[in-house]
């Protein structure tokens, strides 16, 4: 795999025109998902972005390194759903990721759209520490195997499971709750990805205890406030619980 240019981060991204540049982007999720090719094939991410939905390219000079798919949700709810993006490993870390949720924002505000929702793994602590403390996307869902078996390099003989995150734009980012509002809190690994290369069965484990914590505390009633790196996910009780207590 080539490495970044020297320019790099100094990255563009464009709309999906052609078909050149569609049959090149599902390549490119593709290999990020381990090589599989039925999680965005050419045609449905073809048909996508003709039908005016958010289908991008992630460039580096001529080299596409990216790709970042979105459609929107039903008119009243004024939404939109990330439904993936992905960037080849030697691109990470450079601040990618959060240039294109820069450019999902601009992208939807023009269109009058106010908020963008997708999901991501719960058991993966970079993810969350990047939704939850740099965005300041609210967790609203927790949904259990939500895509079923999955057959691709990264979720292979893992359930699905998945957080649904909402990112309100022309709202001010949630902020990790202080120290005094914290009820409980969810722990989860720092490399779910070594854990499950070492041990399917390890990370079995975590996907259930994970989520029956999960699962109890929203049944309770709290709601997910935040993300600690160290503590992992962090809930407190709704504001109106909150003034009660």
């Amino acid at each position: 795999m080539a490495a970044p240019s020297e320019s790099t981060p100094a990255i563009r991204i464009q709309d999906l025109r052609t078909v050149q540049a569609v049959f090149e982007a599902s390549d490119v999720l593709s290999e990020v998902w381990g090589g599989d090719h039925s999680g965005m094939p050419p045609n449905l991410l073809r048909a996508l972005a003709h039908a005016g939905n958010y289908a991008v390219g992630i460039y580096d000079g001529t080299r596409m390194v990216g790709a970042s798919v979105a459609f929107f949700g039903a008119p009243a709810a004024r939404s939109m759903h990330s439904h993936i993006t992905g960037i080849l490993p030697a691109y990470r870390g450079l601040g990618i990721g959060r240039m294109v949720k820069q450019h999902q924002r601009e992208w939807a505000l023009a269109r009058d759209v106010g908020r963008i929702t997708w999901t991501f793994d719960p058991l993966v602590a970079r993810n969350a520490h990047f939704n939850l403390r740099v965005l300041g996307a609210r967790v609203t869902e927790y949904l259990v195997d939500h895509y079923g078996a999955m057959d691709d390099g990264v979720n292979r003989g893992d359930a699905s499971d998945r957080l649904l995150v909402t990112w309100a734009l022309a709202a001010p980012p949630a902020v990790t709750p202080e120290a005094d509002r914290v009820v409980a809190s969810v722990a989860v690994p720092a490399d779910i990805e070594a854990i499950r290369a070492q041990s399917t069965q390890d990370a079995a484990d975590w996907r259930v205890r994970v989520r029956e914590a999960f699962l109890g505390h929203l049944a309770a009633g709290l709601v997910v406030g935040g993300f600690d790196d160290a503590r992992g996910y962090l809930f407190v009780r709704p504001p109106s619980q909150g003034a009660g207590a």
